[in-house]
């Protein structure tokens, strides 16, 4: 069985020996730290998932940390997203772009003051291209990846588990919202979100030393709740519709491609905005679409051409069987011409041609 072989590169989290004493049963590697992939099996884990509540090793979100006078500047010049409007206590999804309007990254955004932030990324060194961008610009900010390690707690029973740990004022934070709250004479950044669509919170644990004390209070606290080590889960985020950068969008796909032209709304001069001004008009040629296909489809590890009439009009990155709903789901970018609900197209996977068929909606 092959293994991860350990260097600098690869780093491990505060969580994990808390992980791997779950009895994790993969890793991959994003960021440059070790992600979960499965603990009992990625089905199991889903069913789990979608009962009870689930603590993930999430710690490979790195916080880019934009601080200083010209930090909101900064921040309006790498997202379409309008930063004026972000309150004091709120999380904002904010897709970066680069010159051409491709998709660099898609962190959230977390508001710290009016002239701090944290930019939780998805996998890609954004920071380089943060401090590239205030260096050329010559702005008074400093960039760097401080000591902070987010830990989601994610399921239908998480308000009662995170009630029992940080108090009953955690009921109270809203949606892409947070509070400041205290855990073993430290106060962490504790907001309603996560990469799923169970329900959960996202704590961001200043503080490596605290991660396995975190940790630790959470199982004990969860032991009536079924509460069990997971991470995110590939059938519940397809059945979903949360994408993956990297895989269903990378730098040649637009925001309005990937479905998110709704945070293209700001009025400043931000990097890109130039190169969207067609599809901001006239609307983009393909765009993230939900598929159903049909027969046996195995593992999708890379991606698969979307065919009709021997011409490609798209890609599959992500499909898997679901058990819920009976059927395999997955997630495309599908040219203009055959987005359509109920169109049928061709798709070639290593196990064969199938039929895909687009879909109206995604399942949650």
């Amino acid at each position: 069985m092959a293994v991860i072989t350990p260097s600098r590169r690869v780093r491990k989290t505060p969580f994990t020996p808390g992980v791997e004493a779950a009895g994790v049963g993969g890793y991959t590697v994003y960021n440059h730290m070790l992600l979960a992939t499965f603990f009992e099996s990625v089905e199991a884990d889903a069913a789990h998932l979608k009962q009870h509540v689930q603590v993930w090793d999430v710690a490979c979100e790195r916080q880019v940390q934009i601080k200083g006078p010209d930090a909101l500047r900064l921040m309006k010049m790498l997202s379409p997203r309008d930063m004026d409007r972000m309150q004091a206590d709120q999380c904002y999804y904010v897709p970066t772009v680069d010159h051409r309007g491709g998709m660099l990254n898609d962190p959230v955004a977390v508001k710290l003051a009016d002239d701090h932030y944290w930019l939780s990324v998805a996998d890609g060194d954004l920071w380089q291209f943060a401090l590239g961008i205030a260096i050329a610009h010559g702005l008074d900010v400093e960039i760097d990846e401080p000591d902070v390690s987010p830990l989601a707690v994610q399921g239908p029973k998480v308000d009662d588990l995170m009630a029992r740990v940080f108090g009953e004022e955690v009921r109270e934070i809203r949606f892409f919202r947070y509070k400041r709250l205290p855990f073993q004479g430290r106060k962490f950044v504790v907001a309603r979100s996560g990469w799923s669509k169970q329900g959960g919170f996202e704590i961001y644990v200043e503080g490596s030393e605290y991660g396995m004390p975190l940790w630790d209070a959470l199982f004990a606290a969860g032991e009536d709740l079924n509460v069990r080590a997971g991470c995110p889960n590939n059938i519940e985020r397809i059945e979903s519709g949360l994408l993956s950068f990297g895989s269903d969008m990378r730098r040649d796909n637009t925001p309005y491609e990937c479905g998110l032209g709704r945070f293209c709304n700001s009025p400043e001069e931000y990097i890109g905005k130039a190169a969207l001004a067609e599809q901001a008009k006239n609307g983009p040629p393909r765009q993230i679409r939900p598929l159903v296909i049909e027969g046996e489809i195995g593992l999708c590890t890379g991606s698969w051409p979307l065919l009709a009439e021997g011409r490609q009009v798209g890609q599959v990155a992500s499909a898997v069987f679901s058990p819920e709903f009976g059927v395999n789901v997955a997630i495309g970018m599908v040219d203009r011409s055959h987005w359509a609900p109920g169109t049928r197209i061709e798709i070639e996977t290593e196990h064969g041609m199938r039929w895909a068929v687009v879909q109206e909606k995604f399942w949650r």
